[in-house]
């Protein structure tokens, strides 16, 4: 069986690592993705994608306005929701559908079709980017003389270190 090609942009995280680079690249891509896309980001815009990346969970929008309304005074929902919009319409974020949650993205300057893998133990979610899968999914609707126009792949499972986690238990 041949495996059509994918690029795992954003993997489950080590248990070990240095979350703070993971910030840090993901804010610098963000500047040149607003810049090359001529948008700007904003001091809130920023913050919120500053805290999308501040976890490896997906994060929910009433999370982000909770966490906003400790640091400032005008933290209401519409002004979250613009804000995400604006991040998911530059491709600094991807919306998760069955948590309705948010989750940073792993290559923004790559145009591409994720697909996302949940852990149902952890949370955490790594993303892909299989164009083969894509490709398939959308001549498949084509010779149904359907136009797929989004595609939402989500799936769930268990993390290879919540797995490692659960072999260590049962020893």
């Amino acid at each position: 069986m041949t495996i059509a090609k994918q690029t795992v942009l954003k993997s489950f995280a080590a248990v070990v690592h240095d979350h703070g680079r993971c910030v840090t690249t993901a804010l610098a891509k963000a500047e040149t993705a607003c810049a090359t896309a001529g948008k700007r980001l904003t001091p809130l815009r920023r913050r919120v994608l500053e805290l999308v990346w501040g976890s490896h969970l997906p994060v929910k929008a009433y999370d982000l306005l909770a966490i906003l309304g400790r640091e400032r005074e005008q933290a209401a929902p519409p002004t979250v929701y613009r804000a995400l919009d604006f991040l998911q319409q530059v491709g600094l974020v991807h919306r998760i559908a069955s948590l309705n949650a948010f989750v940073g993205c792993g290559e923004p300057l790559q145009g591409h079709v994720s697909q996302f893998l949940i852990c149902t133990q952890c949370g955490t979610v790594a993303e892909l980017a299989n164009l083969g899968l894509s490709t398939s999914i959308s001549a498949s609707a084509e010779a149904l003389g359907f136009q797929a126009t989004r595609q939402t792949i989500e799936v769930e499972g268990i993390c290879k270190h919540c797995r490692k986690r659960g072999a260590q238990a049962v020893q």
